[in-house]
């Protein structure tokens, strides 16, 4: 059978190669009836043939469609294995920064990269780095052909001992360390996490300064982190470690943190370098002279220690970091303790000489009541005259304070009023307890202590005792003369604690001077001196009116402390409701 002399065969040869191709099969098939007599046979078989052509279309259909899949998931795969290598190739890069080159001559000046003070700084893998990928956006003076992942600093956090921090360490090998707009973010946002969660930050510093590229921006990030700073100062410690220079600006970033600390030879902390002060005063001076780690350690008293190199640097943060409670409304941190708690310390019973006028060394002292004689001191090359640190009593972190008799006889000046009430303020803001070992002869006389003023730097101190809420205990070993006496933790200052040895003195004055005034004119100064010594150079004048509590013997003096120390661990006091105190600064 044919119509218009094609074969039905050949009729739905066409209608199969159509209906799968361009032409609908139901247009195909109206033509045909349309124009062709059909009987009811051939009817029938057509709608027969019809029906498995649309069959033989579906499954066309779904083959293309099946190959178009499997075509866009070779694509979608190619794209997800591309992704990931160059994820790792920026990983790479990043950990690279400034390139290997860079990083030898890192070395070459001893020094460590910002990833190896890291690797040394927290336990093994347990850093989580923040914002690797992140790159500056500066397009000035070609800087958009100069970029780095992760930009001049490592960010994140980790675990020291298993304790929490967060840390920022500037890579000097990108951009000599300066601090971008890219930079200050990636410090900001860990500084807001750690006072997210309660967490210690630590900053290794190591930059050029601000990226002069960037300009104002780059002054803006500053500003943004002294923001922080000083929001997280009393909530978090802060520590600085300097092991490169750090110079305008940025130095005041580790200003405005509890504790700065810098690395011998290789850290510079000033806010013009000796070429402006070539320029301005004329002076010829070095980096070391006028901001290396002696300077600040020694004379200005901006650092609170230095260390020998960047591996001892990391190794004593470790142990410093242990000392310390993760906020403030944490405790301070207590451990296992192997000294007994009861000790007794012979030795205590002949350190003060029977000579009120010699000297000792008060170290003697506190390390022969202290944990297995371990003390982190702070400060120990800046005024010598007063002693501060941090110790251990029967495994509980405890803050030192104490005159140093071998230096100026341990009077109090300006320089040992300023850093023993930051210190003081420290321990109180971190609910760390305070021992207090006195043996003071007065504030240190003469105009030079008047003219810089004593009277105002002084009062810094008594303010930080009278202050301070946390339990303080004080033993009185020697001397403990005029406002010194009050200044030193006294009783009158809400002292919890106070204990005098029998070779204390409690007096206005000492003998001598207080014979001058009360017997004016009088011949026999010597029976005078020894009336007065009678009556007053002993702690009986104190213990009588209930300024001491106790008059003990030396080699008790740890396990009393102790003892205390447990019965003032629920203490509670807190000072009136006030917006802030108006410290004498």
């Amino acid at each position: 059978m044919s119509f218009a002399g094609v074969s039905v065969a050949t009729a739905f040869t066409f209608t199969d190669l159509y209906s799968v191709g361009r032409f609908n099969t139901h247009t195909i098939f109206s033509n045909i009836v349309n124009n062709h007599s059909l009987n009811d046979s051939t009817m029938a078989t057509l709608i027969g043939r019809t029906r498995m052509i649309l069959r033989c279309r579906g499954v066309f259909q779904r083959t293309l469609a099946l190959r178009g899949a499997r075509q866009s998931t070779m694509a979608s795969v190619e794209l997800t294995l591309d992704v990931k290598r160059r994820i790792e190739e920026i990983r790479q890069r990043a950990l690279l920064g400034g390139g290997e080159q860079r990083i030898k001559v890192q070395h070459q000046k001893g020094k460590l990269t910002a990833r190896e003070r890291i690797q040394l700084l927290v336990d093994d893998d347990s850093f989580i780095e923040y914002d690797m990928f992140l790159e500056h956006d500066c397009a000035d003076f070609g800087m958009e052909k100069q970029k780095y992942p992760g930009d001049s600093v490592v960010t994140g956090r980790g675990l020291i001992n298993g304790r929490p921090v967060f840390i920022f360490s500037q890579d000097f090998t990108v951009f000599g360390g300066s601090l971008s707009s890219a930079h200050a973010k990636k410090v900001c946002k860990i500084m807001d996490q750690a006072m997210l969660v309660g967490a210690p930050v630590i900053g290794l510093n190591d930059s050029g300064g601000a990226r002069i590229q960037e300009g104002v921006e780059s002054l803006a990030g500053y500003a943004d982190i002294f923001q922080r700073n000083v929001e997280s100062s009393g909530v978090i410690p802060q520590i600085s470690m300097i092991m490169g220079p750090c110079a305008g600006g940025a130095v005041y970033s580790p200003a405005l943190t509890d504790f700065t600390f810098m690395v011998k030879d290789t850290s510079y902390l000033f806010i013009t370098g000796p070429d402006v002060v070539k320029s301005v005063t004329n002076e010829d001076v070095t980096q070391e002279e006028l901001g290396g780690a002696k300077t600040h350690t020694s004379i200005s008293g901006v650092a609170h220690r230095a260390f020998e190199n960047d591996v001892d640097a990391m190794m004593n943060l470790r142990e410093f970091f242990n000392y310390l409670p993760l906020n403030n409304q944490d405790h301070a941190p207590i451990r296992e303790c192997d000294d007994p708690w009861d000790r007794i310390v012979t030795g205590l019973d002949t350190v003060v000489p029977l000579e009120s006028t010699a000297a000792y060394d008060m170290h003697d002292v506190i390390t022969g009541v202290i944990d297995e004689q371990e003390f982190f001191e702070i400060m120990p090359m800046y005024a010598k005259n007063i002693i501060v640190g941090f110790a251990r009593m029967n495994g509980r972190s405890v803050g030192i304070v104490g005159n140093q008799p071998k230096v100026a006889a341990g009077c109090l000046d300006i320089n040992a009023s300023v850093k023993a009430a930051r210190f003081v303020r420290f321990c109180d803001a971190f609910n760390i307890p305070l021992i207090t070992f006195v043996d003071v002869p007065g504030f240190l006389p003469g105009t030079t202590q008047e003219y810089g003023g004593i009277i105002r730097h002084g009062a810094k101190l008594l303010y930080a005792f009278a202050e301070a809420t946390v339990p303080k205990i004080t033993i009185i070993t020697r001397k403990a003369y005029g406002g010194a006496y009050d200044v030193m933790s006294s009783k009158h200052l809400k002292g919890d604690i106070n204990y005098a040895w029998p070779t204390a003195e409690v007096a206005v004055m000492g003998a001598k001077g207080a014979v001058s005034i009360i017997f004016r004119g009088s011949k026999n100064q010597k029976d005078n001196e020894a009336e007065y010594i009678e009556k007053f150079a002993n702690p009986f004048p104190a213990a009588v009116r209930g300024f001491v509590d106790d008059i003990i013997e030396p080699r008790s003096t740890r396990m009393r402390i102790n003892r205390d120390l447990d019965m003032l661990a629920s203490k509670t006091r807190s000072n009136p409701w006030k917006k802030h105190a108006n410290i004498p600064l």
